[in-house]
């Protein structure tokens, strides 16, 4: 499978509480909810177009926790995300969680990178990550994103944590780009490997 990450960063970065002014406030973190304002039509139907690939869900602890309150509640078969993620299975890297209620979840407790890697080798499409900073800068250090679908929204708050902290310097490839009736981008890239450097300095 190939491994996709979905998630929702502002203009400088921060991918911190997006959903809700409670969902994380650690660090103080005080800006949560800064996505509402900015959803529309076409955000949904980008959504729901990167789920429709999923054949897996790979979510971190905290993500899966907030996931796990919320969806198994929607039962409406026309809701694409909630069908998802009701029936597919879902794998969870956690240190501190026993058991998981949710059904179809699977708990890696072990070597997330081990897991990982051999979870891409299973058959399928895409293996999808969403929200889950941690664990993508994880997999990001170990070389394991395969594309990233980075919801830009135009905002910047200056505080949080960002996607791209303590990460391996990563080449990617644009392979599509769209805007949102509000602003919001809808960026998605390849993966390439280490980055190239050159200079732009004129000879001589």
């Amino acid at each position: 499978m190939k491994l996709t990450v979905t998630t929702f960063i502002t203009l400088d970065g921060v991918g911190q509480g997006p959903g809700d002014p409670d969902e994380d406030r650690s660090g103080g973190f005080e800006h949560g909810g800064w996505l509402a304002p900015y959803v529309d039509d076409d955000f949904g139907r980008a959504i729901d177009g990167w789920f429709a690939a999923a054949d897996a869900f790979l979510l971190g602890r905290e993500t899966y926790e907030i996931f796990a309150a919320y969806w198994p509640k929607v039962t409406d078969e026309n809701e694409l995300v909630a069908t998802k993620l009701n029936t597919l299975p879902k794998y969870v890297a956690t240190r501190t969680l026993d058991e998981a209620g949710w059904a179809g979840t699977t708990l890696l407790k072990g070597d997330v990178v081990e897991a990982v890697t051999r979870l891409k080798g299973e058959p399928g499409r895409e293996l999808q990550v969403h929200g889950s900073l941690n664990l993508i800068q994880t997999l990001v250090r170990a070389d394991l994103v395969d594309e990233f679908h980075l919801v830009i929204f135009p905002v910047v708050l200056g505080t949080g944590k960002r996607l791209f902290d303590d990460v391996v310097p990563t080449g990617l490839r644009l392979v599509d780009s769209k805007a949102t009736s509000t602003g919001v981008m809808l960026q998605t890239y390849r993966t390439t490997g280490r980055p190239a450097y050159g200079s732009v300095a004129e000879p001589g």
